[in-house]
């Protein structure tokens, strides 16, 4: 998945496929630690994959969080 379309998804869907990709990741560890798994740079790609949910994540929370303090400066004005 690109980046470009985890940025459209909502934070509960970014939540959602947060926990299925850290489900896999451990299944894709158990399996190369018992040399079950043949692709072993899948590991790599999940966890790319799931350090750009967590950055989008934190993005948003961030900008959520910007944006009550910036409204109740114009309603103090």
């Amino acid at each position: 998945m690109e980046l470009k379309e985890i940025k459209k998804k909502t934070q509960t869907e970014l939540h959602k496929m947060l926990a299925e990709s850290r489900d896999k990741l451990r299944e894709l560890k158990f399996k190369d630690a018992n040399k079950q798994l043949k692709d072993v740079r899948s590991i790599r790609k999940l966890k790319a994959m799931i350090a750009q949910t967590l950055t989008v994540l934190n993005q948003q929370r961030s900008k959520d969080e910007k944006q009550p303090n910036d409204n109740n400066k114009v309603a103090n004005k």
